[in-house]
């Protein structure tokens, strides 16, 4: 089955910079993320969330009120005929981790799981480096947005080690990409989009 795995924060919404999204009125949706989700909705291409909120673990926001924040994201998502069909979030704190935090591939091996893909065939689209990691830990194909932290890391570079990834402005970019692109990762370097 066809999946689509998304960070949340910087890559559909807005990232709340070093903080967290602690209500779901602090929920605004990135430039085309709505309409580039339906785009997968509409071509029947699974599509699931894959996020850390450490927040939870730590104390922060209690796991209702991060259900509280999800519904709010599927409203703003459906007001533009679109859905995310799962949501996997990690709620360990960043000094206990579990096989679930990422870098760690865990959350994203439980959806390939659940979606019967493969990994080689399924896209990971991030803004961090830690999504990078997880994508190339599972052997999914790693994506880069410049929204949320993604420009920054792109002017630090990443580490060769983790490349070749795909690099666009925005997840609308990357949706594009993903469905226009017939070719392979590079095998080298960083394909700039």
């Amino acid at each position: 089955m066809d999946l689509v795995l998304l960070d949340r924060d910087g890559v559909i919404n807005q990232s709340p910079g070093p903080g967290y999204i602690l209500s779901p009125s602090a929920l605004i949706l990135t430039k085309g993320a709505g309409e580039a989700i339906a785009r997968l909705n509409q071509a029947q291409i699974k599509v699931a969330v894959i996020t850390n909120q450490s927040i939870v673990g730590q104390g922060g926001l209690s796991r209702e009120d991060l259900d509280r924040i999800h519904t709010r994201l599927q409203e703003l998502l459906g007001q533009h005929k679109a859905h995310v069909d799962k949501f996997y979030i990690c709620t360990d704190p960043p000094t206990s981790p579990t096989h679930r935090r990422k870098p760690n591939p865990g959350m994203l091996a439980e959806a390939l799981a659940d979606f019967h893909s493969l990994a080689e065939n399924t896209p990971f689209i991030g803004d961090s480096l830690t999504d990078i990691q997880a994508a190339r830990s599972q052997g999914c194909i790693p994506y880069l947005v410049r929204t949320g932290h993604g420009a920054r890391l792109e002017a630090e570079g990443i580490p060769p080690l983790l490349r070749p990834a795909f690099i666009h402005d925005t997840l609308a970019d990357s949706i594009e990409h993903y469905f226009t692109s017939q070719s392979p990762l590079p095998p080298s370097g960083l394909s700039h989009g």
